[in-house]
């Protein structure tokens, strides 16, 4: 497994229950590791495994959930 780590800013803080229930639900994405949002709710990190997806993938995976992404950060 390769690991990858991806910092999004939001185009808005999350706050509606439904948000939160979509990043709960973004786990279950074969190959998505781990989806945290930043105490501020107005970032998140996502941990991939990069021999499954691709950032594309991940973005478009986020996409389908309703997260509202601004811009990554590869790290």
């Amino acid at each position: 497994m390769t690991k990858v780590t991806l910092h999004y800013d939001l185009e808005h803080k999350l706050t509606e229950e439904e948000d939160y229930t979509n990043i709960a639900a973004i786990h279950s994405v074969y190959g998505m590791v781990r989806v945290q949002l930043a105490p501020t709710l107005d970032k998140i990190t996502v941990d991939y495994d990069a021999s499954r997806l691709m950032k594309k993938d991940v973005e478009a995976a986020l996409g389908r959930y309703g997260i509202p992404l601004a811009s990554a950060t590869l790290v």
